[in-house]
């Protein structure tokens, strides 16, 4: 037999779900109300604008140029940029590899920022210009530059002047350290013939598309010289050495040096 419960027993029971769905509802809409608030409140207050706009990696111009290249200013909102946009307007330099954009915190913006690398610098009139990996110049305007590469000269051409760069981009730093000048002296019977003079005062002659394969032996090639004797290495066929002053002596005396690899430890 069934049992038969009265509907006066169920009334309390009934009465409690109903009371916990409502609550349930009051909740959430409590919830949503708060939330929006809080939404509200953010976007009026200072917590939703740019306090700070920080740059990473800036070395061949100031952080101030690659802000306002950014457009970003103090007192913007937090949410009124695209990344990409951002990223876009600095990477038209010509110098600039990549950028990389972030909202830092609540109120901050980060930018970090990859240069290509400097290969060295060029004459142009009374100063010097910075030219870079990507075969790029950048114009210097009362800059104090380091001078860390070598200088170019007479580098006009564009297809001569990134095929020397390619050459120099292959080779240890170590070895680009050594180089002070380069000049581009094509003759007759080579288009790619240059003169590379050495910070310890010897002078190379050599050819652009075997450049790096040759100077990698440099330091092996110098180290058979005699110490405190500087003159001419020439690259471009083996390769060999004069001194300065049998270059410009009648009877000259060359003598011939061997590439020798150095040891590694």
């Amino acid at each position: 037999m069934e049992k038969v419960i009265d509907i006066e027993d169920r009334i309390p029971t009934l009465k409690a779900r109903r009371r916990k769905r409502t609550n349930k509802k009051f909740s959430i809409l409590l919830l949503l109300f708060i939330s929006t608030l809080l939404i509200v409140l953010y976007f009026q207050s200072s917590y939703s604008h740019i306090q700070s706009v920080k740059i990473k990696g800036a070395s061949l111009f100031s952080e101030e140029q690659y802000i306002k290249q950014s457009t970003l200013q103090i007192g913007d909102s937090m949410w009124g940029f695209r990344d990409k946009r951002i990223e876009e307007n600095i990477e038209q330099y010509d110098w600039v590899e990549s950028v990389h954009v972030k909202r830092n915190w609540l109120t901050g913006v980060e930018i970090q920022v990859n240069e290509y690398k400097t290969i060295g610098y060029a004459e142009n009139n009374d100063r010097l210009d910075i030219v870079l990996e990507n075969g790029k110049f950048v114009q210097t305007v009362g800059q104090v530059l380091p001078l860390d590469g070598p200088i170019f000269s007479g580098f006009g051409e564009e297809k001569i002047r990134n095929r020397m760069i390619r050459e120099l981009n292959s080779l240890d730093s170590e070895v680009i350290m050594t180089i002070s000048q380069i000049n581009y002296n094509p003759s007759k019977e080579d288009v790619y013939s240059i003169q590379v003079y050495m910070n310890d005062g010897n002078e190379v002659r050599a050819l652009i598309p075997s450049f790096s394969e040759k100077m990698k032996f440099y330091p092996s090639i110098v180290s058979q010289l005699k110490p405190g004797v500087n003159g001419i290495i020439d690259l471009e066929v083996g390769s060999f050495f004069q001194t300065y002053q049998n270059e410009y002596n009648e009877n000259e005396m060359v003598e011939e040096v061997k590439e020798v690899e150095e040891a590694t430890p």
